[in-house]
């Protein structure tokens, strides 16, 4: 993609807070990767407890875990029972967010109508 003529490349345009603010968004920032993210606050889960919890397809949910993983934000933990069962909780910078999380909750009480049934 190319930027729009007569104007400079993002990280020209934005100071260093405002840069940390959409490298932020862009590590943790996609509709399923919040939800995802916000889920796993409760405890672990196993792949199908997400899947029924969060809503998404497999094939979504399974791309959303592995992005996630790589930004070391939740962690894989294999229970070596027949069927091998695999867990999914966050790691140390992903329960990181959980302030975050209790900000934009504040925030949404303050100033959004209530949209969740």
């Amino acid at each position: 993609m190319t930027p729009a003529p007569n104007r400079p490349p993002p990280e020209e345009r934005y100071d260093e807070h405002a840069c940390a603010v959409i490298d932020s968004l862009r590590e943790i920032g996609s509709q399923w990767r919040l939800i995802v993210l916000y889920d796993l606050q409760e405890d672990e889960k196993r792949f199908n407890e997400l899947k029924r919890s969060t809503g998404a397809n497999s094939r979504t949910l399974s791309r959303v875990l592995d992005d996630l993983g790589e930004a070391d934000l939740i962690d894989r933990r294999l229970e070596p029972d027949a069927p091998v069962a695999a867990y999914y909780r966050l790691t140390d910078k992903g329960r990181s967010l959980e302030p975050v999380f209790a900000e934009i909750e504040d925030w949404a009480d303050e100033w959004l109508p209530a949209s969740c049934a």
